[in-house]
């Protein structure tokens, strides 16, 4: 599939500020655009022609042109062009195609061990892609760009994993450049947890501009959305809490008696070493999962521990930034309410009043199609936002 026909577009400032308003979802007519931008009726003009030619907008009621402009309301149309959305787990892959508002249009999803390595996990994502367009029917050329999470840490100007831990083989591997061998267009990538935490916003919690994503998994890490905006941190790594340590002092005496990374205590597998060592045959994230289903009473009291050993560290957290929600997200999440009920427990009592008042703590919503709804999202704020 390799050269495949893609046609790139790129907006003026201008052209993006009048497409912001029309993306809000209300037709407006050209005065209205002049009126809300500021901007001249002659620039208006002529950005609106490139947008009309695009088929970015179109006009919607009024009567019909006699030859000249477009007469009435004009519509921004999502279902112009195409984005390919990709989120990659430590055991599974999810693909979509979406639309320019972020509405899944196909989807493909698979078991997959991301330990395989970079080329055989990018040639099977690849495979998958061009047969998600092929069910869609829409030419390569609709394809505007390319949205890719990673389970691990990401240098997110330059695309490429470093040192991800779970990810033998994918270090500094040039993901953008194996993806572009493909599709000539934009190729963003970006730590998974950044991804869910923007599709679970996007989704679920629109109105709300300060969101910590916090994902339980084989790992442990955060997404920050913080005045409406995901927050990487000068390198992309911010959000890393699985190697924040977690004092003893805070901590029950049959967790240990020393200070441990919250990822040892709290993650899929150190929840499993935990139950391993009290005589409980675990040895995944998995296997916590399908104990705490069955209703295992000591399975339930570990993921129940794991949440106030979280809690632990979510509380300074929300000192720190003032989120109005925390969403719980990851397959440990998903084994009931006793995760996000440890976290509750310690997050309410430790935290200052005035952070807690208004605060949410609750479960991820967003479901199977939370990151790459994610990866949509971050590739319609590269191309269509006016910053």
């Amino acid at each position: 599939m390799a050269g495949m026909a893609t046609r790139e577009f790129q907006l003026t400032p201008d052209s993006a500020t009048l497409l912001a308003y029309l993306r809000e979802g209300e037709p407006r007519t050209r005065g209205q655009l002049a009126e809300l931008s500021g901007l001249a009726r002659s620039t208006v003009a002529s950005r609106l022609d490139g947008l009309l030619a695009s088929g970015l907008v179109a006009p919607v009621g009024g009567g019909v042109s006699s030859g000249g402009r477009p007469p009435g309301f004009l519509a921004f149309q999502p279902a112009a062009r195409i984005l390919l959305a990709i989120d990659l787990g430590a055991t599974h892959a999810v693909v979509a195609l979406t639309d320019l508002s972020g509405a899944v249009l196909e989807l493909e999803s698979t078991e997959l061990d991301i330990a395989d390595g970079p080329v055989p996990v990018l040639d099977w994502v690849l495979d998958c892609a061009e047969r998600l367009r092929s069910r869609s029917g829409r030419p390569a050329s609709d394809i505007a760009g390319v949205g890719i999470g990673l389970p691990g840490p990401v240098e997110h100007s330059t695309g490429l994993p470093t040192n991800p831990p779970i990810m033998p083989g994918w270090d500094r591997f040039d993901v953008p450049g194996y993806i572009r061998r493909s599709f000539a267009l934009p190729v963003l990538v970006d730590n998974d947890v950044n991804l869910l935490a923007l599709g679970e916003h996007a989704t679920v919690w629109r109105q709300e501009d300060d969101l910590l994503f916090v994902k339980v998994a084989t790992g442990i890490g955060a997404g920050i959305i913080s005045g409406g905006r995901l927050q990487r941190g000068a390198q992309g790594s911010a959000g890393d809490l699985g190697h924040v340590r977690v004092p003893f002092s805070a901590r029950t005496p049959q967790h240990g008696d020393a200070d441990a990374d919250l990822e040892a205590l709290a993650s899929g597998p150190g929840i499993a070493r935990a139950l391993s060592a009290a005589g409980v045959q675990a040895t995944s994230s998995r296997d916590v999962v399908e104990l705490a289903r069955i209703g295992d009473a000591r399975a339930t009291d570990a993921i129940r521990q794991a949440g106030r050993e979280l809690g632990e560290v979510l509380a300074t957290a929300v000192n720190i930034l003032n989120p109005s929600v925390i969403v719980i997200g990851g397959s440990i999440a998903r084994a009931g309410e006793h995760l996000v009920a440890g976290v509750r427990e310690v997050v309410y009592g430790q935290s200052t009043p005035l952070a807690t008042r208004h605060l949410t703590i609750t479960e991820s919503r967003a479901g199977e199609t939370g990151g790459v709804i994610g990866a949509a999202t971050m590739l319609i704020q590269y191309l269509l936002d006016p910053a």
